[in-house]
């Protein structure tokens, strides 16, 4: 009975994952893949700005643009799963800001801790 159970359990489909295929637009110029991050911004209340492909070696405070927006990053965060005994890269993720509040943030940090 055990083995009947086990064998029906191979026959169900596995579920399908989406997958975001990064292209480079100039073949001949690029020498790195880009990858896809989960952008949000991150401004009250948080808003999710999709999945965008960026290079891998992004870093705090260098500035993106998406959709004619330019944005700060605050934030890469990425994230693993225990997968058989592994971890496996699960998440890519963009904390982001616009320019204009990013500025302003450091503005006002300053000004706290000078007081």
């Amino acid at each position: 009975m055990a083995m009947v159970a086990a064998s029906n359990l191979s026959t169900y489909p596995k579920a399908q994952m989406l997958q975001v295929i990064c292209r480079r637009k100039e073949r001949g110029r690029e020498h790195h893949n880009n990858y896809p991050y989960k952008v949000i911004e991150i401004t009250p209340p948080p808003k999710s700005l999709g999945v965008r492909c960026f290079p891998p070696n992004l870093q705090c405070g260098e500035s993106v643009t998406i959709e004619g927006q330019t944005y700060t990053i605050s934030a890469v965060t990425h994230r693993y799963q225990l997968r058989k005994g592994k971890y496996e890269p699960s998440e890519k993720r963009l904390d982001v800001l616009s320019t204009g509040r990013y500025i302003l943030n450091l503005y006002l940090e300053s000004l706290l801790d000078q007081s």
